[in-house]
């Protein structure tokens, strides 16, 4: 049920944005991913489209048509549009202060699949190994990365900062992983519910 009343909250508010609104996060989500060149094109034609007859009710309630299947058809694609508003920044190292400007400890292990995440209270050592243990009894067993980090979320930002524990190697090997568009969305969309 809660991924039906998600479904159906996402089209009313569809439904209440604005054709404009909807072209231009439309946009700005596609242009965070590797296939934006795609739809280039239907977008520029959209956003032309929509400019010359925005005095033409028929003409915009197709255009928004067009608009609300182009976004379905993403959706059954498994992308999370709403993910087009939140930004990712990786970079720097942390220690235990973090804490004071709003930082909570976090561990990620990325698998060739899925992200499994750790955020708590305790030190990055223990939550390491409550992953590591939580992984294991799940038969988990695709890890190619694990990392001990900081993060905090300030509006639609992500910070993300490497703890002590965390190597330099291996932070240089999560902003190289963090590259690529896709999987910068899948980790904004993991972590999006530690906001």
């Amino acid at each position: 049920m809660p991924g039906f009343a998600r479904r159906l909250s996402t089209r009313l508010s569809e439904r209440l944005a604005s054709t404009w609104v909807l072209l231009s996060d439309t946009t700005n989500f596609l242009s965070r991913t590797s296939v934006f060149h795609d739809y280039e094109n239907q977008l520029r034609d959209l956003r032309a489209r929509l400019s010359s007859g925005k005095d033409d009710s028929e003409r915009l309630k197709e255009i928004r048509k067009e608009l609300t299947e182009l976004r379905e058809a993403l959706r059954l694609q498994g992308y999370d549009l709403s993910l087009g508003a939140l930004e990712l920044s990786v970079k720097g190292f942390r220690n235990d202060a973090a804490v004071v400007e709003g930082f909570r400890r976090i561990v990620l292990f990325f698998g060739e699949r899925a992200i499994q995440a750790l955020s708590g209270e305790a030190n990055h050592r223990e939550l390491y190994d409550a992953l590591e243990a939580e992984c294991q009894a799940r038969g988990i067993s695709d890890i190619t990365q694990r990392h001990c980090l900081w993060y905090r979320w300030s509006n639609g930002l992500l910070m993300i900062s490497g703890a002590d524990s965390e190597s330099a190697e291996e932070f240089e090997m999560l902003k190289s992983w963090c590259e690529l568009p896709e999987h910068k969305l899948a980790l904004l969309g993991r972590l999006k519910k530690y906001r």
